[in-house]
């Protein structure tokens, strides 16, 4: 490791696994879950492509988060893979920022997207008379291309930022490439740049968060209120599930970039990175699959399967 310092332009990724037996296992493990998150976004975009009955505002915004989850698993674990099974860790300073750039434009677009996603569903509940116009596709178009436009201005210059730092310590990064992680590597001082990054995060996480949950409070309201035992199910199923991907998303990217450094520790950070650039874009079409008689009905027109759970 010692080796990698000021003399190379390049980092060196150090990697989630363990180089022995141990790593094998769990390489594989995350190579069928990469399979499994690439499957299934890729059937969701195309269910919701295909199927005329998934053509609304809610399921046009599932599948552009669908899309998000597989470029963020993309961005990452196929270099993951192809370090370990070649034993070459090191990456360049630009290749590290461009992965940087994709991973942080792809969740900080989903999280402002999960925000339009809690308002479709406080204005089909709340408002249903004003929902057609409320969330005509036009409206839809403007709120995915703000989330993707917001997101990769704001990183894009927060990339670029970090790509003119000097670095003059031990270039090891322990698990991928991520701005927090490679600020640590700095041979300056960054205290203004992680302000400005604090305000970033919440901008995009914290602010956001707070939306969505004051949405869902007032849904949660709405549906309690309902007279029709049906209607209130559908709607708790419904909203269950948005919260359960909220969760999961905003969870660990709040622990871990709204956290001051002296309380970081790269095993948690091990974990957290698993959990939110590997595990959650697997979970969420399975989610919203599972869980949505809308999407199982549509997986059995298209593809004939999964008939059983719609009972």
């Amino acid at each position: 490791m010692e080796k990698w310092n000021h003399t190379s332009n390049d980092f060196i990724l150090l990697g989630l696994l363990p180089p022995n037996q141990t790593g094998i296992f769990l390489l594989c493990l995350i190579i069928l879950i990469f399979l499994l998150a690439s499957v299934g976004n890729s059937a969701m975009i195309h269910l919701i492509h295909v199927d005329p009955r998934l053509h609304t505002p809610m399921y046009f915004l599932l599948s552009q988060l669908s899309l998000m989850d597989l470029m963020c698993i993309s961005t990452t674990v196929p270099k993951m893979a192809y370090n370990f099974l070649s034993g070459q860790k090191g990456i360049s300073l630009l290749g590290c920022g461009v992965q940087s750039f994709f991973f942080l434009t792809t969740a900080g677009s989903e999280g402002l997207l999960l925000t339009s996603m809690a308002y479709d569903r406080y204005v089909a509940i709340c408002h249903p008379l004003h929902y057609p116009i409320r969330m005509s596709k036009r409206v839809c178009v403007k709120m995915i291309g703000g989330s993707w436009t917001m997101g990769s201005i704001n990183y894009l210059a927060r990339t670029v930022y970090a790509l003119h730092i000097p670095y003059c310590r031990s270039r090891a990064i322990d698990h991928f490439c991520d701005v927090p992680a490679m600020l640590l590597l700095a041979c300056m001082d960054t205290w203004v740049y992680e302000y400005m990054v604090f305000v970033s995060t919440s901008f995009f996480l914290l602010f956001p968060f707070l939306g969505i949950t004051a949405s869902y409070g007032r849904v949660l309201f709405a549906v309690y209120h309902m007279c029709s035992k049906e209607g209130r199910k559908k709607a708790f199923t419904t909203v269950s599930t948005h919260l359960t991907v909220v969760i999961f998303y905003y969870a660990p990217f709040v622990y871990t970039y709204l956290r001051p450094r002296n309380l970081r520790s790269p095993s948690k950070d091990k974990i957290l990175a698993v959990f939110y650039t590997i595990l959650t874009p697997m979970l969420n079409p399975i989610i919203y699959s599972l869980r949505n008689k809308e999407v199982l009905g549509a997986m059995t027109r298209v593809f004939g399967i999964f008939s059983f759970l719609r009972e």
